[in-house]
């Protein structure tokens, strides 16, 4: 099979100032209006109305994540149905807008690195939304992690996990660590692979995943000016754990659905 082309960075410099002429007042209006009302939503003021299968706080980061993927000029679709209930789900990791991408489909908690927790907005947001931060590296981290995980999932709630450990350059999707996966084997809920696609097959992950040493600000704000393209969330086929002998498995299988995912149209 012919690969697909890879979409670079780019646009003409003329046409990137423009992009930004119109995306940074809907973004400051994202921030400085919208926001507010997302956390009230998530407040225990708010929290307790339901709509649907879902309270406001859920609808309204939601909304607040899709917003944000359609200023920097995603052209979102989804693939597929998230699980309800209690579910984990596992996605390749390309970048930042990763956790944006996912939650303009469905609620979750992340497990991220403790970095994020420093960057502007993004990291007051990941605390604000549930988020476990792990320190890379510290198996004591990690144990505290794999504990949360168990006890959200265990009181209902999903949680978002990216097994490969870390984002990448875009062009494969990285080895899978099994020892997340066992959150799900011990409160006994799916696991659903999740394939984040940007552009056509995703011809568009080295574009949106950060180059040699670029920091989140400045990814930030390349991606503010990039072309618009599509971003594809594809909830793939659950595993159900208790169908598959071991996590290694799991986390095996998980990947497998997401790199197949990865070359469709």
């Amino acid at each position: 099979m012919t690969p697909p082309p890879v979409h670079v960075a780019g646009g003409s410099g003329v046409a990137r100032v423009f992009r930004y002429l119109y995306r940074v007042p809907l973004l400051l209006v994202h921030l400085l209006v919208f926001l507010p009302v997302t956390l009230l939503c998530l407040s225990p003021l708010l929290v307790w109305i339901r709509v649907g299968d879902e309270n406001a706080g859920d609808v309204a980061v939601r909304w607040w994540s899709g917003g944000l993927m359609r200023i920097f000029g995603f052209r979102l679709r989804r693939v597929g149905k998230p699980l309800p209930g209690p579910t984990l789900f596992v996605a390749n990791h390309v970048s930042w807008i990763d956790i944006e991408a996912l939650h303009s489909q469905r609620m979750m908690g992340f497990v991220a690195k403790h970095e994020i927790r420093g960057w502007p907005v993004v990291g007051w947001l990941a605390a604000q939304g549930q988020t476990i931060f792990h320190q890379r590296g510290s198996q004591e981290s990690l144990g505290g992690v794999l504990q949360a995980m168990m006890r959200r999932l265990r009181e209902g709630r999903s949680v978002g996990v990216f097994p490969e450990g870390r984002t990448r350059d875009g062009h494969a999707v990285g080895p899978f660590h099994a020892r997340i996966f066992l959150a799900a084997v011990e409160a006994g809920v799916p696991v659903q692979p999740v394939a984040l696609r940007y552009g056509p097959r995703g011809s568009a992950q080295p574009v949106v995943a950060f180059g040699p040493k670029e920091s989140f600000f400045a990814n930030f704000v390349r991606l503010l000016g990039e072309p618009a393209r599509t971003a594809d969330i594809c909830f793939l086929e659950p595993i159900q754990v208790a169908d598959v002998e071991g996590r290694r498995r799991i986390a095996d299988l998980s990947r497998e659905r997401i790199v197949q995912a990865m070359a469709q149209v």
